[in-house]
């Protein structure tokens, strides 16, 4: 994303070209630049005959093969200097005021700021002579002071000066948010590390501070950061369909295809390479210069068909190397079907379009009442003549009725709805990283509330991931413990060390522990790492081992994939024979075995019925105290002639077992009261593992995810496929949803089986709501799983590149407790944004009604356009900050999830609304119509144009607000309890809030004068607004105790969604491009749908969250898609350009649609 074009660069490069030979390296970017272009037989051609192979290149690049760089400052400085950085520019922030210009697109701002100028021009406008000054005396009215007429101005700057607030407000929000945002996005790129040897020290390096010369480790399931060389490498596969769209994979060998490129998938085996190329210079980077070169074009062509682009204003620096290759973006966008709307937005959009829709009628009719009302009172009822010299005044009266209709549709159109989302979602992500989730995803912290599903991994989520080895069989002895090396026959032990030691990565290893008495630590594949603990409590020591055959010297390594379930090694021996050692899963490979070893350490025939024996007496009972078990192996190989080594069917059978080690990984102590909690939640927990079935069922029962006697199903991938397919072979829905309800355990499954589950359930119609489907993965093969699932988790430790960049949210601690938390918050937004709707329309509903009411029986709206501004301001903008940040609470895991169907207002909101509707409309009406009888002041009714304010009409306006202060504490509450003030201290921002607003309502009521239209009350009439603004609080009580059975009606109230809501259930075999609630947009309700930009602006942070990237190309794909079907996808992947002239077109109802459209 250079801001420099590209033939800047060449030529600011030609000038170094000279410079780089200089400083000493004895090649130049542009030379490695033009290296890296090549492939296959090519590139190994060229190595050889212009730098001498890799050595040579080495060379050049002044490191050492083995050693990699010394690591010295002046050196990495000069390295930095001459070929970059390994990063990738981000593109520069929107400014504050490019944020404030944005705010003021907003149409309803731009109409009161019309109407303020209007009635502004014309309250300076006096009709001249006093004769025609007579004819609209009456009508002017009233007015006997000269000084008050004057005042006539003050309305309209009063208005403009609010404008200018909400603006000011909502630009700062935006600017907040985006600076929060940038700062999340760099902590998840500071926490990826990348493997890389200086010094002879293998170190974890931050992928940006990665160098050219940096002699990296590569390994299976690793993205590559930057581009190299390969110098050595064991059945090296890369996937490269990032780059190429080629979704074979690929083979690397250092004398074949040694080309290794940014943003690829290392798929299988491990090797080390030389990085020739970071950052723009990368392949990946050369792909984002040329799109944000593109991108810039496409902008200034389309700057007016983008004014709505929804992700303009977040382009966010993309995570250096989590996100691959951008086309990589779009290649998966084709393949992968569109995620569902998450339930929430779906049920904003309809709700705010049915209250866009009300709000938009109210104020039409409330403004042609008005000019109606006024024409027949002035020219039939008092017959005056309409006089040229008038037209002015009559003209601010129509303007005055205008901004009064204006107001009414302020009032009604739930704009803070947006802001309330993205507070709730934006305040708990960053809460969530405390409790251990990094949310890439905005909206499946949202989701997560409603999951009713979670699929998790065995090792290490539920497990600690510390493997140890505690029981053996070697020798025809089985040891319940590990036994004393001097008991064992010393050929044995021998192979046994020589085995594992180097048939096992070499980035495995065991390390003293950090603290006095600690653990030992360990490094890399937990397993081996068992392995090689099994090795050191033998007395030996796999390092010696290890220097005398180097990984250079292994002639060949089949390394572990989850087909083969093993990991086999080839050494040459020194008479030139062969050796292979094996390690794997006991019943996989002692079905290989035709030889074990026996007491003596010598190979005898290991028949059939001896297999059946040895899994019946050593592997079961292993397996039922919770072991896994593996079994390690060997072969021998003659000289002559040389096996065919890629024949591995042949390759892999006959051979000698040498012993089975079963190895503990215990249960972590909090996850059996984690899965407790899901449980009561209404959470169903399967475990889905890569285990033998009987340890999968000892460590299901350890957690307590299957309690024996319950009716439950334990399956094994074979059997779970032998019932889900026919005898086509084919996946059937209805088999599958035979199986899935009593599943608890999957075990020895494939990454096929947990997707073919995960999907299954999703799309299972057997219940009536639809599984909402939560998983988590640590391996490059758990990808289609992550993505297909609801929300998606990645470990965060043990994890792949490849399951991170799949997933929704990284648990930095892998641990299964952290779900439960992403739960508890998942809720807590749901409910959150249940307490602000609750709020808002109870003050929707009574404000809209008042100002309709008061216009049509008095022509004045009792709330002056200002004061609705200021009630806007308070329940917009500050009651979903008080709202939307309330704390989890445990309640929230002790009832089940709310389901796709539930209404979003439930009968108990929908009682509460309209029972406070009813306490405030009737204060309202009995002060507008009798207050001044009351508290003894004159009436404030059919008051003249530019009348002073009236104490009348302000002591409405106090206690509008004071009741919707007390209110705004029983919203707290939405499932009808008692106690509203639970825990409101542990919410300082409420209580701020609260305060906060009556601070400043004291100074508008007493200091605000015109521009508010406020008269200064004495104490009394304060107490009184105060009281009347504390039955709230009693009246709340009151509506609580009428039990919601009574109110029959109320059932029908709250399911305005659920008719629509049910066709949206296969929303992925509906090819239709747009759904529903914005098709009803469309229909030119853009223009009122509050705020288009300001709602696009608010919900950029979720947008841009949501395509996990910065970048222009892959954000706007991945908000297309949300809009449009699959099929367009396909066509709009072919050019840049054409992704982004697409989502510009389709990006108006996208934004008008704010939450809805998979961007929250």
């Amino acid at each position: 994303m250079g801001d420099m074009s590209n033939s800047d660069f060449y030529a600011k490069n030609q000038i170094n070209e000279g410079a780089n030979h200089a400083a000493g390296f004895g090649c130049s970017l542009m030379e490695l630049r033009s290296l890296m272009e090549l492939r296959g037989t090519e590139a190994v051609v060229k190595l050889q005959e212009d730098y001498g192979g890799v050595e040579g290149l080495c060379k050049r690049l002044k490191t050492s093969p083995t050693e990699g760089l010394t690591g010295a400052q002046d050196d990495l400085d000069k390295r930095k200097e001459e070929f970059g950085k390994n990063l990738i520019p981000p593109k520069k922030p929107k400014t504050f005021l490019q944020l404030v210009w944005e705010a003021l697109q907003d149409v309803t701002l731009i109409i009161l700021e019309v109407a303020a100028l209007i009635s502004l021009g014309l309250s300076f406008y006096h009709p001249p002579g006093e004769s025609t000054g007579e004819s609209c005396g009456t009508l002017k009215g009233g007015v006997e002071d000269e000084g008050e007429a004057e005042a006539g101005w003050i309305e309209g700057a009063a208005i403009l000066l609010s404008v200018v607030c909400v603006v000011l407000v909502t630009a700062f929000n935006d600017w907040s948010k985006e600076k929060q945002f940038r700062g999340l996005q760099s902590r998840i790129e500071q926490e990826q590390k990348f493997q890389v040897v200086r010094g002879s020290q293998v170190i974890q390096l931050p992928v940006s501070d990665i160098l050219v010369g940096d002699i990296a480790q590569i390994k299976y399931g690793d993205l590559l950061p930057t581009d190299g060389v390969l110098i050595q490498g064991n059945d090296l596969k890369i996937d490269e369909s990032s780059l190429t769209g080629e979704s074979d994979h690929v083979k690397k060998a250092a004398d074949k295809d040694p080309m290794l490129l940014s943003g690829t998938h290392v798929m299988e085996g491990s090797g080390r390479m030389v990085v020739t190329a970071v950052g723009v210079n990368s392949q990946t980077g050369i792909i984002f210069t040329l799109l944000g070169a593109g991108v810039e074009e496409e902008e200034k062509k389309e700057k007016k068909v983008k004014k709505q682009d929804g992700a303009a204003a977040m382009e966010m620096q993309p995570l250096k190397s989590a996100e691959g290759g951008e086309e990589e973006k779009e290649r998966k966008k084709v393949s992968i079907p569109k995620k569902e709307k998450s339930v929430l937005q779906g049920k904003l959009t309809k709700l705010a379009v049915q209250i866009g829709k009300a709000g938009l009628l109210m104020s039409a009719i409330t403004v042609i009442i008005l000019v109606l009302y006024f024409a027949i009172d002035a020219f039939v009822v008092q017959k005056r003549p309409w006089i040229p010299e008038c037209t002015p005044i009559y003209i601010q009266y129509f303007v005055k009725f205008f901004i009064i209709g204006v107001t009414v549709l302020v009032v009604a159109v739930p704009e803070g709805l947006p802001l309330a989302v993205t507070i709730s979602l934006a305040y708990s992500v960053k809460k969530m990283m405390k409790d251990n989730n990094l949310v890439r995803h905005l909206d499946a912290c949202e989701t997560m509330g409603n999951a009713t599903a979670i699929c998790s991994d065995k090792t290490g989520t539920l497990t600690t991931n510390r493997m140890t080895a505690v029981q053996c069989y070697i020798g025809d002895v089985h040891y319940k413990e590990i036994p004393d090396p001097g008991v064992l026959p010393p050929k044995s032990l021998d192979l046994l060390v020589n085995s594992i030691s180097i048939n096992s990565a070499y980035t495995t290893k065991i390390l003293p522990p950090d603290k006095e008495g600690g653990l030992p630590k360990q490094v890399g594949n937990k397993t081996e790492c068992g392995l090689l603990g099994l090795v050191l409590d033998l007395k030996r020591d796999y390092q010696p081992i290890r220097n005398l055959i180097p990984e250079e010297k292994l002639y060949k390594v089949y390394t572990f994939n989850s087909v083969r379930k093993s990991m086999s090694t080839v050494v040459k021996l020194p008479d030139g024979s062969f050796r292979m050692y094996s390690k794997g899963a006991s019943e996989i490979v002692l079905k290989k075995c035709n030889h074990i070893l026996s007491e003596v350490g010598e190979p005898r025939v290991f028949r059939p019925r001896d297999k059946d024996e040895m899994v019946k007496k050593v592997i079961e009972p292993m397996a039922c105290d919770g072991l896994r078990t593996i079994c390690v192996a060997y072969r021998d190989f003659p000289s002559e002639p040389e096996p065919d080594w890629d024949d591995e069917s042949n390759i892999l059978s006959d051979l000698t077992a040498i012993c089975v080690v079963g190895i503990e990984d215990p249960v972590r102590p909090e996850v059996p009261d984690a899965i407790q909690k899901c449980q009561r939640a209404g959470i169903t927990v399967r475990m889905v593992t890569g285990d033998n079935i009987n340890t999968a069922r000892a460590i299901a029962i350890k957690c307590g995810i299957i309690h024996p006697g319950e009716d439950f199903l334990c399956i094994d991938g074979k059997e779970f496929n032998r019932r889900i397919r026919n005898e086509k072979g084919e996946v059937e829905q209805e088999r599958i949803d035979k199986v899935w309800p009593k599943l608890r355990v999957l075990a020895r499954s494939s990454p096929t089986d947990k997707h073919t589950l995960v999907k299954g359930i999703i799309d299972s119609t057997m219940v009536e709501q639809r599984q909402v489907v939560a998983v988590t993965g640590d391996g490059t093969n758990d990808g289609p799983a992550l993505k297909k699932a609801d929300v998606g988790f990645a470990m965060g430790i043990a994890g792949t590149d490849v399951a991170k960049e799949a997933s929704d949210i990284i648990l930095t601690d892998d641990n299964f407790s952290s779900i439960v938390k992403a739960v508890m918050w998942g809720r807590n937004v749901y409910d959150s944004i249940s307490k602000f709707l609750q709020f808002q329309l109870t003050v929707n509903v009574v404000a809209v009604i008042v100002a309709f009411t008061g216009a049509c029986i008095t022509q004045d709206s009792p709330l002056k356009a200002v004061q609705m501004l200021w009630v806007n301001l308070i329940m917009d903008t500050f009651a979903s900050l008080a709202l939307a940040t309330e704390p989890p609470t445990e309640s929230l895991l002790r009832r089940k999830p709310y389901g796709r169907n539930k209404p979003l207002i439930s009968s108990t909101m929908t009682k509460n609304i309209l029972g406070h509707g009813i306490y405030q409309l009737i204060i309202i009406f009995l002060l507008l119509f009798i207050g001044e009888q009351i508290f003894d002041i004159d009436s404030g009714r059919n008051a003249p144009l530019h009348a002073p304010p009236s104490e009348h009409y302000t002591i409405i306006f106090n206690t509008f607000v004071m009741m919707q202060l007390f209110n705004e504490i029983n919203a707290r509450k939405i499932h009808g309890e008692r106690n509203v003030f639970e825990g409101i201290f542990k919410n300082p921002i409420f209580c701020s809030i609260v305060f906060g607003t009556f601070a400043v309502q004291i100074i508008i009521i007493q200091f605000g004068g015109k521009p508010f239209s406020c008269h200064p009350l004495d104490l009394e009439k304060w107490m009184w607004c105060v009281f009347l603004g504390l039955g709230e609080l009693v009246w709340g009580q009151v509506i609580a105790t009428i039990p919601n059975s009574k109110l029959r009606f109320l059932r029908r109230a709250g399911q305005l969604s659920q008719k629509d809501e049910l066709p949206d259930e296969d929303v992925n075999e509906e090819n239709e491009e747009i759904d529903h609630a914005e098709r009803e947009l469309r229909r030119g309700q853009i223009l009122w749908f509050r705020g288009l930009n300001r709602i696009q602006t608010q919900i950029e942070v979720v947008n841009t969250f949501k395509s996990g990237t910065s970048f222009q190309g892959a954000g706007a794909l991945r908000r297309q898609s949300s809009t449009t079907s699959q099929n367009q996808d396909v066509t709009n992947v072919s050019s840049p350009s054409h992704v982004s002239l697409s989502n510009a077109l389709s990006s108006p109802t996208s934004t008008a649609a704010a939450p809805s459209t998979g961007q929250c």
